[in-house]
């Protein structure tokens, strides 16, 4: 018998940027990382486009992400908790 296991799923922390669109947040999320010669610490942010329903969120706001299945051609994670 074959078992289907629960796919892992990538969440992410970040801060709101832009919420004009409907049923949609763009979400930047900030990475540290380190040079590998110079041993330097930088960030990297990386925005993405997230689908919300039905909450209201405003420009600032840190939330949780999720990853989840294509919504649209950019939407592929998902808002799933405000901090």
């Amino acid at each position: 018998m074959e078992s289907k296991d629960k796919k892992i799923r990538r969440v992410l922390k970040g801060e709101v940027v832009s919420c004009k669109m409907q049923n949609t947040a763009v979400v930047r999320v900030d990475t540290v990382k380190i040079h590998p010669r110079y041993k330097k610490r930088y960030t990297i942010s990386k925005r993405y486009s997230c689908d919300f329903r039905g909450e209201n969120i405003a420009a600032g706001t840190k939330v949780m992400i999720e990853e989840c299945r294509p919504i649209s051609k950019t939407k592929k994670w998902r808002i799933i908790e405000t901090i």
